[in-house]
């Protein structure tokens, strides 16, 4: 295997495991809503991902371009699903209160 090509698979395994590893935390917010999860922080690990793809763009590097795509296609998901389980918490929490009377 040749530098150039080590370089690159050891780039993408490195972001694909820094990634995925919020793939758990999508999971916990579809079962458990996401109160946990500031927007903030939610934005500004998108933004940071957008940035670090245009950086690739820039510099043409693959591994880059790859794993921050992936990146801010999670946490995009992972914030879409924050709002739809606070809006369908919110939704159910009247119907608990009248259940119980």
């Amino acid at each position: 295997m040749t530098t150039n090509l080590w370089i690159l698979v050891v780039g993408t395994v490195a972001g694909l495991c820094t990634t995925f590893a919020f793939v758990p935390q999508v999971i916990k917010i579809w079962k458990q809503g996401g109160r946990d999860l500031s927007y903030g922080m939610l934005a500004l690990y998108l933004i940071g991902a957008i940035l670090w793809f245009i950086y690739g763009v820039l510099l043409h590097a693959q591994a880059v371009i790859i794993t921050n795509f992936a990146t801010a296609i999670v946490i995009a998901f992972a914030t879409a699903m924050k709002a739809w389980t606070a809006r369908r918490d919110n939704l159910r929490a009247p119907l608990q209160v009248t259940e119980r009377h």
